[in-house]
């Protein structure tokens, strides 16, 4: 690529990073909270480095642009050797689309089609289990219904109403579930936790929803035979959360 358009592609990156990271919370579907920073700090180190290379090269946008040609008998900029070296891999054009795509279009956090083709995740033990509210639906992360389900044996679900929030997988012959993705690092490395939904029509695919519901009797409660599903009594359409990924850390109930 041409000396000129090494900064320009360094400030077109960094720009972006800082599109997704600074001035918004779109960062948070690429990466999981604790890494924002992170983000900030290389959009600044690329624009800053793209402003010093236009200002090495004379780039207009700088001022004047500098003469860096040596006098030659077909006007051509040379190395001493006779080559033009004004050029690198073409190839390196390929990072243009990348860079644009954060300024222009920022790429959803993934859905339901990762989900779908992903095997959910079993959650760690939990070490205890806090009592449930003592009224009214009790508030739980998909994470702990799935952990109460399989693992207390004091059944502390049964006949209690959970509320939830997640997206919409779509499952064969109309059935779908309730599902959410955790990530260690980056959404490369995400995985999903599924609640399978009884006694509602699907909602659209990827839409986020709160469900209130009662766990599905099947299976033994308290052992990984229970069902890890949901009667559902009403669903609410809801905003995509600004963080849309679950932290993968320890149980610790």
């Amino acid at each position: 690529m041409r000396r000129t358009f090494q900064p320009l592609l360094l400030l077109l990156t960094g720009a972006g990073l800082l599109r997704v990271s600074l001035f918004s919370d779109i960062g948070l579907r690429y990466v999981k909270e604790g890494l924002q920073p992170f983000l900030v700090a290389s959009g600044i180190t690329l624009c800053a480095l793209g402003l010093i290379g236009a200002r090495r090269d004379g780039l207009p946008l700088l001022g004047r642009r500098q003469e860096h040609a040596s006098p030659q008998s077909d006007g051509g900029t040379q190395s001493e050797h006779g080559h033009d070296h004004s050029h690198g891999p073409r190839i390196a054009w390929l990072l243009l689309l990348p860079a644009l795509a954060l300024l222009l279009f920022a790429p959803p956090a993934l859905g339901s089609y990762t989900a779908a083709r992903d095997n959910p995740k079993i959650v760690e033990d939990y070490e205890r289990f806090e009592p449930l509210a003592a009224h009214g639906p009790a508030p739980l992360s998909l994470t702990e219904f799935i952990a109460r389900a399989q693992q207390d044996d004091k059944q502390s679900l049964k006949g209690r109403t959970v509320l939830m929030q997640g997206f919409v997988t779509p499952g064969p012959d109309g059935t779908w579930d309730l599902t959410r993705l955790l990530v260690a690092c980056c959404a490369a490395d995400a995985q999903s936790l599924t609640v399978t939904v009884h006694g509602a029509k699907a909602p659209p695919a990827d839409a986020w929803v709160k469900v209130t519901g009662t766990w599905h009797p099947r299976g033994a409660l308290g052992t990984y035979s229970a069902a890890l599903a949901l009667d559902v009594a009403t669903i609410e359409r809801i905003p995509e959360p600004p963080v849309p990924y679950i932290d993968r850390a320890p149980a610790v109930g």
